[in-house]
């Protein structure tokens, strides 16, 4: 019963990856055209889609997937900072 539920989980993060990298490619699209302000927001879109299995809490993450998350955070923070 454990294993059907795993099978059913594998397409709907491999959907949230596809969304966050397709976020991210858009920001670097619009960065590279120096359309800042929508690059800035569309990264914070993009946190929507957690690229790994959002269903594992925060402290049972591994290390490296809190370092990710919290440097897009923080660069999230300081285009906001340096739009406005």
């Amino acid at each position: 019963m454990k294993q059907e539920s795993i099978i059913l989980k594998a397409p709907q993060i491999k959907g949230l990856r596809l969304a966050y990298v397709l976020y991210l490619l858009l920001v670097i699209y619009q960065l590279t055209i120096g359309d800042y302000t929508w690059a800035v927001s569309n990264l914070g879109i993009a946190l929507i889609f957690d690229p790994f299995d959002p269903s594992v809490n925060w402290q049972n993450r591994p290390m490296y997937q809190k370092v990710w998350l919290i440097t897009h955070l923080t660069a999230l923070a300081a285009g906001f900072i340096l739009v406005f």
